[in-house]
């Protein structure tokens, strides 16, 4: 079931997300993000694909490093129809790092350090830290919005169950 998040915190503060909120059933907003090699990728590029959008706040927290670990392991079972991607603030070649560290190649790492324009399209940025705050978003293949998780606490993982079972109803 959907997730939203009343009151989002970080080690128990209350913590501010700036941006619109979006909700079930609006079409997703267009993004563009950096990809590890620097180039501009666009949502347009993932047209008739399922998306899992997996935001963290930065890859090199543990939290972040096992929720894309994990969408990384899940991707194998997914079928080339469903596109897997982290997006966070970390720079492009802190992503680059990451995937190669960890051997990640199913999942498709991209970055809002440019402008967090994606994080106030999907109100996701966290005011005065400059991150993104945990969440999912499961889009569909005609680009609306089927699932949305915010997680409550950052520092907690999200509910991986429920947001593949979003995924596989579409």
């Amino acid at each position: 079931m959907p997730q939203t998040a009343t009151v989002v915190t970080l080690k128990g503060n209350p913590i501010t997300l700036l941006g619109k909120e979006i909700r079930v059933g609006d079409s997703a907003p267009d993004f563009t993000l950096v990809a590890n090699d620097l180039s501009e990728v666009k949502f347009s590029s993932f047209k008739n694909k399922k998306i899992i959008l997996s935001v963290v706040p930065s890859l090199d927290t543990p939290v972040c490093d096992l929720q894309t670990k994990r969408f990384n392991q899940e991707a194998t079972a997914l079928g080339n129809d469903v596109a897997i991607l982290t997006v966070s603030m970390d720079l492009p070649f802190a992503q680059k790092r990451w995937c190669g560290a960890t051997g990640s190649k199913n999942v498709i790492t991209l970055s809002d350090h440019r402008e967090g324009s994606f994080g106030q399209s999907y109100g996701i940025l966290i005011k005065g830290l400059r991150l993104l705050a945990r969440a999912i978003f499961i889009i569909d293949q005609t680009g609306k919005i089927c699932y949305k998780q915010i997680v409550n606490e950052i520092a907690t993982e999200p509910d991986y169950a429920s947001a593949i079972a979003a995924l596989k109803k579409i």
